[in-house]
């Protein structure tokens, strides 16, 4: 994807970056945010999500107002680190509405988790009912995030 990257242009560059920041444009809208005709804005955003530069387009909910309060950053370590145990668990994980995020790390965990629940006592729930049963683990660490600083979610290009 990289090689990829350099064969954006301007305008490719410009519409991915207003539409990251603001995915709910109309097309005619992005056209003129970019400085090009409708017909060329569809043509060039339809080239971009079908060579994957887009992946999706959504809305961001806020987590307080659905009852989702409660951040959670779980570290994971396996019993093993085998290519089976990680398939295993990765299967496992993708199945957990409340898993926001996983990701396979290096340092001391082997899986970093990003978790919204209700609240401590529902965190405590998820826990001992599916985290701790999850294949192959052998210890977790939780951290309660007590202040979001920054999530932009945006990417720094």
């Amino acid at each position: 994807m990289e090689d990829s990257f350099k064969a954006l242009d301007r305008i490719d560059i410009k519409i991915l970056r207003t539409l990251q920041a603001e995915g709910r444009l109309t097309n005619a809208e992005l056209a003129q945010r970019v400085s090009v005709s409708a017909a060329t804005c569809h043509r060039r955003t339809q080239r971009l999500f079908d060579e994957g530069f887009i992946t999706g387009v959504r809305a961001e909910i806020a987590p307080a107002a659905v009852g989702l309060s409660a951040l959670v950053m779980v570290g994971v370590v396996l019993d093993r680190s085998t290519p089976e145990s990680f398939g295993e668990f990765e299967s496992a994980v993708l199945a957990l509405k409340e898993v926001l995020d996983c990701n396979l790390v290096a340092g001391d965990f082997d899986y970093l988790l990003k978790i919204r629940v209700r609240d401590m006592a529902d965190f405590n729930k998820l826990h001992s009912a599916k985290l701790i049963s999850l294949p192959g683990v052998r210890q977790t660490r939780t951290f309660f995030v007590m202040k979001e600083v920054k999530e932009s979610g945006r990417l720094p290009f």
